[in-house]
């Protein structure tokens, strides 16, 4: 038996051995730490001997595609107990941990690894990356797993690296990769942990680790010097991942600050770039708003290209500052930004009460403000779709099959949405020597504000939710009304109760000069992924005379708020 090992041995050291010079293939997606081995004893100890398991993924699938290799620089003939070949990958998705009977199958390469699993610190990953990215070694691995080394880099496939050690457990020879060392570590209730934890617990699972996510495993961001726990060395530790095709890098965020008003329906949106995103490698956006996460899923743009992402939702009763929190999480890995927000209350600035004796002589017309107006909104996404290529492989002595090597191409649907809104402001119904638009200082308005936005995609955009108007005896600031809501896109004044019905009305100062009174309406807060939409109207009276050329003779015991009032 030692002699067809040793000549096995012997064969596939020739296997490993090339003339050929020696290139960079591939993508090393991998790091390591470690630290000091402490003491061992005759029966738990261990020499130095180590090694990796190599396995060849289904980069879409995420699933091994040949039986997993051995690659060590030594020859471990004596080793009594491993676990056979299976991948962390086969371990994470269920096959239970169970001894071989077969005697441990290695392969020494003649291109000599690098040291794997360090002792004292002395971390080797710089060299591990250089070794399994060379192209000879690659072409040896293929030729190893039955790969074709062509089909092996075109990009469907990834190695899967697990760092593996040779010890002796309770005076036998055992082989184990880090994440079988845990799984048998818990089989004999924390003895191999407790017998042999800076090699088992700290140095074997550290020799390798993902610096970003992959195959489903997270990028490591624990302790790079202190033993693990079985649970993190079973889920994030012992492994690196060969790539063939170029990693991208972590999703771009764009963001930008808002102010919203309270209790109001709003969209909040950044905009995402960088590499591809697609359907085999998604992009996924979280907006972490007032305690609640709010995820957007299926984030597709081509290469060199952006696209919106954007959630829906509703703002607090009250003013606050507020941070918004986003996470992307794409191809390339993860990337966080931070969203401000000021929630605003305008309904906390209404006019003071307006007395019969008030005066300004001082008063000059302001023109009407330009205020913020968009009454269009245009936005896209991407919609990937897989465009086959399907292409022949292999020869006459080995066969033929074909493989797709198709790609995704990219529709962009266009959407829009556009706010329409008008205002009319009347004599009030309880002035009574009003006629038609003209009508005395000092006497009551309403007003009505009818506003709608029309769009081709609904989910996409809010309905207009706010209104404030301000007067020219203000300059069109200081003070304002937040109109009251009263249906869809329909607005009114507030009730006054300053008037002795609670009108829903506006009181003119009774020292209002001639001529137009011009009231400014901005109706706001209609949403879109691409920002506010609103409109900036005005609407005017006629003033001609004042309420006091109304009352001729009033009893004594009148007073001016009474007449002001009716």
């Amino acid at each position: 038996m030692r002699k067809t090992l040793a000549s096995l041995c012997l064969i596939l050291a020739i296997v490993f051995c090339f003339s050929v010079p020696a290139f960079a293939v591939g993508d090393g997606n991998l790091d390591g730490g470690g630290g000091g081995m402490g003491s061992g004893t005759s029966t738990n100890v261990w020499f130095g001997d180590d090694g990796v398991r190599v396995t060849v993924v289904k980069a879409e699938t995420h699933s091994p595609v040949t039986t997993p290799i051995d690659l060590t620089n030594k020859s471990p003939t004596n080793v009594r107990l491993h676990f056979g070949k299976v991948s962390k990958l086969s371990y994470t998705n269920g096959m239970g941990l169970t001894p071989s009977k077969s005697a441990y199958l290695f392969y020494k390469p003649s291109q000599a690894l690098p040291r794997i699993v360090s002792s004292n610190g002395r971390n080797n990953i710089a060299a591990i990356k250089s070794y399994f990215t060379d192209e000879q070694v690659i072409r040896s691995i293929a030729n190893l797993t039955g790969m074709n080394y062509e089909v092996l880099i075109g990009g469907d496939y990834k190695l899967l690296l697990e760092p593996l050690a040779i010890y002796k457990f309770e005076g036998v020879m055992v082989a184990t990769t880090a994440t079988e060392a845990a799984l048998y570590d818990e089989q004999v209730n924390g003895l191999l942990r407790r017998r042999m934890v800076s090699l088992s617990h700290k140095n074997l699972p550290l020799a390798m680790f993902l610096e970003v996510s992959d195959l489903g495993y997270s990028a490591w961001n624990g302790s790079k010097t202190k033993a693990a726990s079985n649970a993190d060395i079973k889920s994030s530790l012992g492994l690196g991942i060969v790539r063939f095709t170029e990693q991208p890098e972590p999703p771009l965020v764009s963001t930008y600050d808002y102010e919203y008003r309270v209790n109001t329906e709003v969209i909040t949106s950044v905009m995402v770039s960088g590499g591809q995103s697609d359907p085999d490698n998604p992009t996924n956006v979280s907006f972490y708003i007032d305690g609640r996460t709010y995820n957007v899923g299926n984030v597709y743009y081509p290469e060199g290209d952006s696209q919106l992402a954007w959630v829906k939702w509703k703002t607090p009763d009250t003013e606050q500052d507020m941070v918004i929190n986003v996470s992307v999480r794409g191809p390339g890995g993860t990337n966080k930004t931070t969203i401000n927000c000021k929630i605003v209350d305008l309904d906390k600035n209404p006019p003071p009460n307006p007395v019969a004796d008030d005066r300004n002589d001082r008063f000059r017309q302001e023109p009407v403000p330009q205020r913020e107006e968009k009454t269009r909104a245009d936005w896209s996404i991407w919609y990937p779709r897989w465009q086959e290529y399907w292409v022949r492989h292999g020869n006459s002595e080995d066969g033929y099959w074909w493989c797709d090597h198709g790609w995704w191409e990219f529709d962009l649907n266009r959407y829009y949405a556009t706010f329409s809104a008008n205002m009319n402001i009347t004599c009030d119904s309880k002035n009574p020597t009003a006629s038609g638009r003209v009508m005395k200082s000092g006497y009551g308005i309403n007003q009505k504000v009818s506003s709608s936005v029309s769009t081709n995609q609904s989910s996409a955009v809010s309905k207009p939710q706010n209104a404030v108007s301000y007067f020219p005896e203000f300059n069109y600031k200081t003070y304002w009304r937040l109109l009251e809501r009263m249906g869809s896109g329909q607005f009114e004044f507030q009730k006054n109760h300053y008037s002795t019905y609670k009108n829903h009305t506006h009181f003119t100062p009774i020292w209002m000069p001639n001529g137009a009174y011009e009231v400014n309406t901005w109706v706001i807060d209609s949403w879109t992924p691409v920002g506010m939409l609103s409109a900036n109207l005005t609407d005017s009276l006629i003033i001609r005379g004042s309420l006091w050329d109304d009352w001729h003779v009033a009893p004594l015991n009148r007073n001016k708020e009474d007449i002001y009032g009716l």
